[in-house]
């Protein structure tokens, strides 16, 4: 049987192990965190958005890091202080642009074959995870970026995704609870939200029932190809030294870890680390449930994100920052979430709100890498930026169906 490791344990790894075991592969999954879904898997905006897939290799993306470089509560914060890691993914990030439209029908597609999986898998393993089914509601304040939605809209429909256009009346009526002025609105009802938490971790408990070993708390030091097949390295405990074992194959799932790694193995995968934030709301009285928004909400001008999680949590997510590994939890980034919902949703308690931060693991053209790399027995399913929830269980039985045909024809 052919043994494969997978490194990392957040949504990708989490998925892409499932999705081998499921094959009758021997898979260990290995993680440095004691437990799944620690890290950018912990606490995202929560939506499963196809309508979301527009790439950011766009001149608008550049003239809003340009506009907004002065402001620490900007939507997009891009830091000044130069890098090389930075300078040659923002390199990447341009060459890229004439590509925007293909990738942007191309996310949208992986986002709608996405769905079949994820919701075939919660409902085979009995995974709560709080998944609420009303769509995704895309909001304006100006007629300038609802008509740019329009454009983002048609290509959208290339990929398969319809959503359409409401009006402000309208707009309430799918969202009666949002306040403010709001110039229109895109809908897309066969988006839907979730906690991938919760999805993660039962999914996690999944592996285990099929016989994946799961390595936690477990350090990748090295990774080295050895004869066609791959050692992995690790740390067995301070003091302790290193442990390996050889596998038939990797797959490398270790979000802003993988550029790191692929280095390790002669391939150039250039992820950065995009730092992004959440709050968890905590609706404890019957007036904040009563106030929050059921429907998700995706503000194109704050670049802000809502889900309702069950009834007594409301996550609120959003802004990128480029300020590479920084886990830094900043009070002027927060301020605008809190701001926000007191803002569109003035009848709920911010009183007791959980902060969080995460990094995006971001690849320039914005699609995530999905397959072999250049050496026999490496695979990647990483990079997939803010989508990872979104996208993860595609690209799980995208890699998953690599590794299995690589392993079958090589064993002929």
């Amino acid at each position: 049987m052919t043994r494969v490791a997978v490194l990392g344990a957040g949504i990708t790894g989490v998925t892409t192990a499932y999705a081998l075991a499921k094959r009758g592969v021997n898979v260990t999954l290995i993680e440095r965190h004691r437990y799944a879904a620690m890290e950018t898997s912990y606490a995202n905006g929560g939506q499963l958005s196809a309508s979301h897939a527009e790439v950011w290799n766009h001149k608008a993306t550049l003239w809003n890091a340009l506009k907004w470089m002065a402001r620490r509560d900007a939507p997009l914060l891009l830091h000044p202080t130069p890098s090389w890691h930075k300078l040659s993914w923002f390199a990447e990030f341009l060459a890229a642009m004439p590509d925007y439209e293909r990738n942007t029908i191309a996310t949208a597609r992986m986002a709608i074959a996405a769905r079949a999986h994820l919701f075939a898998w919660a409902q085979a393993e009995n995974i709560a995870f709080d998944h609420r089914r009303a769509g995704i509601l895309h909001v304006y304040r100006d007629r300038r970026g609802f008509e740019r939605a329009a454009g983002v809209s048609r290509l959208l429909a290339q990929g398969g995704l319809q959503r359409r256009a409401v009006t402000r009346q309208e707009m309430r009526a799918i969202e009666p609870a949002l306040q403010g002025d709001f110039y229109g609105g895109y809908y897309t009802d066969s988006d839907s939200t979730g906690d991938i938490h919760k999805f993660t971790s039962g999914l996690a408990d999944a592996c285990v029932r099929l016989g994946v070993a799961c390595r936690f708390g477990t350090q990748v030091t090295a990774l080295a190809r050895e004869h066609g097949k791959v050692r992995v390295s690790v740390g067995v405990g301070e003091g302790e030294g290193e442990d390996s074992s050889v596998f038939d194959a990797v797959v490398i799932c270790a979000g802003t870890a993988s550029r790191a790694m692929a280095a390790m193995l002669g391939d150039h995968v250039n992820v950065y680390p995009v730092k992004g934030y959440s709050i968890t709301v905590q609706l404890d009285d019957a007036a904040s449930q009563s106030a929050a928004p059921k429907v998700s909400l995706l503000d194109d001008a704050t670049k802000l994100v809502s889900s309702r999680l069950g009834e007594d949590r409301l996550r609120v997510a959003g802004t990128a920052e480029f300020n590479g590994v920084n886990y830094d939890i900043r009070a002027d980034r927060i301020r605008p979430l809190v701001h926000w919902v007191e803002q569109c949703f003035p009848g709920i308690n911010t009183r007791k709100v959980i902060p969080w931060a995460g990094l995006r693991p971001m690849l320039p053209a914005m699609l995530p890498k999905v397959g072999p790399g250049k050496a026999p027995g490496v695979y990647y399913n990483t990079g997939h930026g803010h989508l990872g929830w979104t996208l993860a269980a595609a690209t799980a039985e995208m890699v998953a169906e690599v590794v299995v045909a690589s392993s079958s024809a090589t064993s002929r």
